[in-house]
């Protein structure tokens, strides 16, 4: 139990390992993690080899998210994309399947991944009922079942409330609801004309996130599906609720982190990330993208990547992949790989600003300055692609590449300016 053995002033294995990786001292992440600074998703149910903590004055972590489709239900595929997005350095994977065979597709997600796994459990629910079935304790069941199975983290979309709804039906919204999870919630309201069962039974919700030592991640139901909605009233209200309920899982030693929009545009991304911190007492603050234009279609990850540098450096901990697949279709493999890659650039560069993480990118200019090839592959935010490229586009002139050839640039100044 993270948070409570924190607040003993005593450490974990995983505080202990993180904090090594982190270069901070142990009793120092122990104390955010027991002001619910920082949160490390791990299930006691669960052995993490690469466990990961998130939030103040970590380096920026990035998720990458899997899963079947109702139209693609191939496993092994899921697999494949679970461990490239690794591979190229995610820090976490969410399986988001739907579909069929979805408790053995998480459950081999968790047996054979090395870092925290997350799911939206309800996800499940509305997959094996309809909506006019469904009830409150099948529900909170199904976040009791991904709990036991070793989940590390979920995400309910508790915020949305009556109020909520009512606040959205009264504002001009070009998008309404975007959220795949908070669309369910909201639809299964306006059906049975009941409160969110997630809100009204949140405090099970954290009775069972206590047992399980379970990470809960507030989901962010109303957040912005283009940049005309972004930071209106409905993002805004459901905010304010799911600052009480960071309160309420904070009291009652719960990891909890918060999730936040999606299409912002790079002029309201810094109001978004300090509205969030202050009204949710600093508890990580996890972003998807943010997108910063919607007109990026099949280059999604791009304009993710530049949302999400921007956030990271303005005070976001978590970082959500983008792929190039967004708003398309499933992603595939090399959509995954390329999504992990541009958030982690997005990651480090934010990082770079935070006065974190810049040793490698001096090695490196120290290695390119050499024309020392290996130690630049060494170096690189995902060394696969560059020795590939410069495989495949060989030059005559060993120490150059075939960009400059015998007009290298570093090879010219080292011979006529500095003479060596």
């Amino acid at each position: 139990m993270q948070i409570k053995t924190a607040e003993k002033g005593k450490t974990t294995e995983e505080i202990e390992e993180i904090a090594k990786e982190e270069g901070i001292k142990p009793k120092k992440l122990a104390k955010k993690v027991a002001k619910g600074q920082v949160v490390i998703p791990k299930n006691i149910n669960r052995e993490i080899q690469q466990p990961t903590g998130i939030g103040e004055g970590l380096t920026t972590k990035v998720n990458a998210n899997i899963g079947t489709s109702p139209d693609y239900q191939d496993i092994d595929i899921e697999l494949e994309k679970a461990k490239t997005a690794i591979k190229a350095g995610a820090d976490t994977i969410m399986d988001l399947s739907l579909g069929e065979n979805m408790d053995e597709t998480l459950r081999k997600i968790l047996e054979e991944t090395e870092v925290p796994v997350g799911t939206v459990p309800i996800y499940q629910t509305f997959q094996e009922k309809q909506i006019p079935d469904i009830t409150t304790e099948d529900i909170i069941k199904s976040i009791e079942k991904h709990g036991e199975m070793g989940v590390d983290f979920i995400t309910i979309h508790s915020g949305i409330t009556e109020e909520v709804l009512k606040t959205l039906e009264n504002t001009e919204r070009k998008m309404d609801i975007v959220s795949r999870g908070g669309s369910l919630i909201s639809a299964w309201m306006s059906y049975h004309e009941k409160q969110n069962p997630v809100y009204s039974e949140f405090h099970e919700i954290i009775e069972i996130a206590s047992r399980y030592d379970l990470t809960l991640s507030l989901g962010d139901g109303m957040r912005p599906g283009c940049i005309d909605d972004s930071t209106d009233k409905p993002q805004l209200k459901e905010l304010q609720t799911l600052s009480r309920q960071v309160e309420a899982c904070q009291k009652n030693k719960v990891q909890v982190m918060v999730e936040g929009p999606g299409h912002i545009p790079l002029n309201e991304i810094k109001f978004n990330i300090e509205i969030q911190k202050k009204l949710c007492n600093k508890a990580p603050f996890y972003v998807l993208g943010p997108i910063v234009t919607d007109i990026a279609t099949g280059y999604d990850h791009i304009a993710g990547a530049i949302g999400g540098a921007l956030a990271a450096s303005a005070g976001a901990d978590y970082l959500c992949y983008v792929t190039p697949a967004e708003h398309l279709c499933l992603p595939n493999t090399k959509d995954v790989e390329n999504g992990v890659v541009a958030t982690k650039i997005a990651a480090h560069a934010a990082d770079i600003s935070k006065g974190i993480g810049r040793e490698k990118d001096s090695r490196m200019a120290s290695a390119r300055t050499e024309l020392d090839w290996e130690t630049q592959m060494e170096n690189a935010i995902y060394p696969e692609t560059p020795r590939k490229l410069r495989k495949e586009r060989p030059t005559q002139e060993p120490e150059a590449c075939s960009m400059c050839s015998d007009k290298c640039a570093i090879k010219t100044a080292r011979k006529y300016i500095k003479n060596n």
